[in-house]
């Protein structure tokens, strides 16, 4: 079994649409949406939910109002300014501690020094994660709560579970569309990778991006290659990037043009290369045989 992980150094460069085109064309893959802040894989590839799970992202204070004696202790030791002395009276004090949930990073300082033992330190769940299926196979996907942490534990668990859905089902790729950027969800998505493709727009962010990327694959030993997306809006600067990235050591595929077929695709939840007739899908399937072959 190996996993291709397609990433970006930025948003908007297209990395879900290829992830789409590749699942279809693929046939027999684990499909997994690591972006959990803003997963939009199950826009375009239909999932019916088979398992819904809630997603424990480590734990959070709360003070038991009926215990605490307003001593202040909390409100001095905390770093993230968490705790409001708004909490409701107990019928020893009028007012009490409370922690504001948004606030509170879990550090559990609070509980630990706490004389009267008021302050509960629990796990506490910040998301789901699904199993679903679609017409092109399994996903595994996820969404974190509105404010919440621990994104890349999230992306740990959904590329566990994925694995072992390849495993009992005999499929020998595990295709992953990660996040954007070079911070922890990434770092998750690509530990252990066999192969990371990079999606690129032709712009200066997105040059300057993309060799942030490719320095953190290199940095994880992962063979790296690049997909130039919307690259005859500037051909000059699609050149550009390409002879970075092959300085680099990664893999050129074949650049995918704007296509309005592809904005119809995602109207339509298809994957762009069921558009038969799109410059874009012809680009994106050569572009897999080439990655697929080098997986191999």
């Amino acid at each position: 079994m190996k996993e291709l992980v397609v990433i970006s150094g930025k948003g908007g460069t297209g990395k879900t649409s290829l992830v789409a085109s590749y699942a279809a064309l693929a046939k027999n893959a684990v499909i997994v949406d690591c972006d959990v802040d803003a997963p939009d894989l199950h826009l375009v590839l239909a999932p019916t939910i088979e398992r819904r799970e809630r997603f424990i992202g480590g734990k959070q204070a709360r003070i038991k109002a009926g215990h605490c004696i307003a001593c202040g202790k909390c409100e001095e030791l905390c770093r993230f300014d968490a705790v409001r002395f708004d909490g409701p009276g107990n019928g020893k004090q009028p007012r009490t501690f409370r922690v504001d949930a948004l606030a509170c990073e879990g550090c559990g300082v609070c509980a630990w020094f706490c004389a009267e033992k008021a302050i509960a330190f629990e796990p506490v769940a910040r998301g789901e994660w699904y199993r679903s299926a679609t017409r092109f196979g399994p996903l595994l996907h996820a969404r974190l709560d509105a404010a919440a942490a621990n994104s890349g534990k999230l992306v740990s668990t959904l590329r566990e579970q994925a694995r072992q859905v390849a495993a009992e089902t005999g499929r020998g790729l595990v295709l992953i569309d990660g996040s954007p950027g070079i911070g922890c969800p990434v770092i998750s998505s690509i530990t252990g990778a066999a192969q990371v493709l990079v999606v690129s727009e032709p712009t200066r962010a997105g040059e300057h991006d993309l060799e942030r990327v490719l320095t953190l694959a290199r940095g994880f030993a992962i063979p790296a290659a690049i997909c130039v997306n919307r690259a005859d809006i500037d051909a000059g600067m699609a050149d550009r990037i390409e002879r970075r990235a092959a300085e680099a050591g990664a893999l050129i595929l074949p650049r995918v043009p704007f296509d309005r077929a592809v904005t119809e695709a995602q109207m339509q939840g298809r994957p762009v290369v069921e558009m038969r007739r799109s410059p874009a899908a012809l680009e994106i399937e050569k572009g897999w045989e080439m990655l697929w072959q080098r997986m191999q």
